[in-house]
């Protein structure tokens, strides 16, 4: 995996740059000429000044003075005696820390002091120190170095190695000690500022992956506990005892957010151990800040011990998942882990004195090990990518299949659709010719039956063009739509009574219109044609069919949108039933179909001597 190979990759640069560190620091250019420290003492700094002090205790360094017991606070005096080979030769000095802060002479003369000796106190403790010593201020033979390191009960009060030698390999020494001490932190510190706010933007996208989340609050408060290391000044309103308690409540929160980011990551759900989680981490954290200050250092020495045994447990846990599952992200993670917690056990002994002293190894395995855990995540979210797109892809071969399927379906659809309306077009034709056509050509035939042997010609001529004018209204039913309506009902009905009154008086049938003098609410142009041919259909079966003496055609109007319009005869009458089961009526059918069409109902009803239509049209 590429991303791998760049880690590993970066982890042999970092080793080469400090091996080269060590080899330069290690190789003076004028070995004879090196100074040699005779002799190195301390002893707590009094009222009357060093000069004055009796109580002159050998020490090698670096030396710690909490080992020798709890300390009340204040300054001690180390007094360094030290003689140069080579007189003419210049001389550098380098310091590795002085905890926490202090001040150094040459001789009696002043070489260097913090900006702060007293509370709040500069931090120089973790910043390697480099001076050309002026060869004004050196004696011929033996020398003397003072430094003075003051802290506060409780905290650690300390000087770190010193080197004194030729200016070019002191350098050289000056400039491993910044590279293991500041620069290595410095990158930890924007690896992890980088990685935090990345994934906390891909959590912002995605707020269901909460591993990401947890990773960026992993790394914010890890950052912001490192930092510590770099801080030459105390924060604004925290004093050393302030710096301290917040540098432990970093920790705590960093730890208990990567023990939820690990479990979130491999898919675990352990609510209880969280809630136990999160209170241990309360619980160290409340005893940082109500800890008074004399006793912070066992707070922070107890807080430490319970989080790093929390880590650890951590990280045994996550290996024994990753057996489990045999995921190979889970290994990976799993490896990440233990790697992590190796290494800061490892420096863990040896601040606590342990094992003894080395070169830390944590700056080194935390960058390493935070871009391999960030590649983990990286690769987490492209295999998730790779599933989206594979889902995508899916999806859009779903959506081209359903698309064809539809329209499929409704090109089927539409050629059934098509073929309904063409049958619905000849039902309509018809019913048209059956209605008009055909009562027109009835009437014609009763015309021709009861009149004279021989025609006028005006009347036949009149009777062709009622033909074509009911076969023109067949064909051209749609343009019904824009015709007007009459004014009155009874203007309505007039062309059909005229026409069906001389058929009836040649047959000696008496027929009554009982017709509503006004519209209360005019019907449309369509409804008044469905009532035409209805009306024409039902009085041509009257003359067809029923025999009858009387016939009745009334319209009434019962409510503001309603009408009704009925035929009534006293003819032989029907089963009503049994027509409408055998389906015999084409007629019958038809009327009911158009009075539907328009919104109405048909009722009928025949028993011999009365036959009853009543076609009921909502307006």
């Amino acid at each position: 995996m590429t991303w791998l190979r760049c880690i590993w990759l970066l982890l042999c640069l970092l080793a080469g740059q400090a091996a080269a560190s060590t080899a330069d620091a290690g190789s003076p250019a004028h070995p004879d000429c090196q100074a040699t420290i005779l002799s190195v003492h301390t002893a707590a700094d009094i009222p009357e000044g060093r000069h004055a002090i009796t109580a002159w205790q050998s020490v090698t360094l670096p030396d710690d003075w909490s080992r020798r017991g709890r300390h009340p606070g204040g300054s001690v005096w180390y007094r360094i005696d030290w003689q140069r080979a080579c007189p003419s030769e210049p001389v550098a000095l380098v310091l590795q820390s002085i905890v926490l802060a202090g001040e150094v002479f040459i001789n009696d003369t002043p070489l260097w002091q913090d900006a702060h000796l007293s509370e709040p106190l500069s931090r120089s403790w973790n910043t390697p120190r480099y001076w050309l010593l002026p060869d004004a201020w050196l004696e011929p033979g033996v020398n003397t170095l003072w430094v003075r390191a003051t802290s506060v009960a409780g905290q650690s009060l300390e000087l770190g190695k010193v080197r004194i030698g030729s200016p070019s390999a002191t350098q050289r020494h000056h400039e491993a000690l910044i590279w293991h001490n500041r620069t290595l932190i410095l990158i930890n510190i924007v690896v992890s500022g980088v990685m935090a706010a990345l994934f906390f933007c891909i959590w912002i996208v995605r707020r269901e992956q909460t591993a990401y989340g947890w990773y960026a609050l992993m790394s914010l408060f890890w950052g912001l506990f490192i930092a510590n290391v770099l801080v030459t000044e105390p924060w604004p309103l925290l004093g050393t005892y302030g710096m301290a308690r917040l540098n432990i409540v970093a920790l705590a929160l960093a730890i208990a957010s990567f023990c939820v980011f690990t479990w979130r990551f491999s898919g675990r759900l352990l609510p209880r151990t969280e809630r136990g989680l999160w209170l241990i981490t309360a619980g160290v954290i409340a005893a940082q800040l109500l800890a008074p200050g004399t006793h912070l250092e066992q707070a922070q020495l107890a807080g430490i011990l319970v989080l790093g045994t929390l880590f650890v447990l951590n990280g045994l846990a996550t290996v024994l998942h990753a057996l489990r599952t045999r995921a190979r992200e889970h290994a990976l993670l799993a490896l990440c882990v233990m790697v992590l917690v190796l290494a800061n056990v490892h420096d863990l002994l040896a601040v606590l004195a342990v094992i003894p002293t080395r070169a830390p190894i944590s700056p080194y395995t935390s960058i390493v090990m935070t871009l391999c855990l960030s590649g983990i995540l990286g690769m987490r979210h492209a295999q998730t990518m790779q599933r989206i797109a594979r889902f995508n892809e899916e999806l859009a071969d779903g959506i081209a299949r359903a698309r064809a399927e539809l329209a499929e379906t409704l090109a089927r659809e539409h050629a059934l659709a098509l073929s309904h309306a063409r049958l619905q077009d000849r039902l309509r034709i018809a019913h048209d010719l059956h209605d008009g056509v055909g009562g027109s050509l009835v009437h014609m035939m009763a015309s021709v039956e009861l009149g004279e042997d021989s025609l006028e010609r005006a009347r036949v001529l009149s009777m062709l063009k009622l033909l074509r004018d009911d076969l023109r209204q067949a064909i051209d039913n749609d343009a019904s739509a824009g015709v007007d309506i009459p004014v009155t009902p009874q203007a309505w009905i007039a062309p059909v009574r005229y026409r069906y009154t001389q058929l009836f008086d040649a047959l000696d049938v008496a027929v009554t219109w009982q017709i509503a003098a006004q519209w209360q609410s005019p019907p449309s142009a369509l409804q008044c044609l469905a009532l035409t041919r209805y009306l024409e259909e039902a009085l041509t079966n009257v003359i067809k069919h029923s025999h009858a003496q009387r016939v009745l055609v009334w319209l009434e109007l019962p409510a503001p949108n309603v009408l009704v319009l009925g035929i009534e005869d006293d003819g032989t009458g029907f089963d009503v039933a049994a027509v409408r089961q055998a389906g015999l009526s084409v007629g019958m059918n038809s009327m009911r179909t158009r009075i539907a069409r328009v919104g109405g109902t048909l009722a009928v009803d025949s028993r011999p001597g009365r036959t009853t239509l009543a076609a009921r049209v909502s307006l």
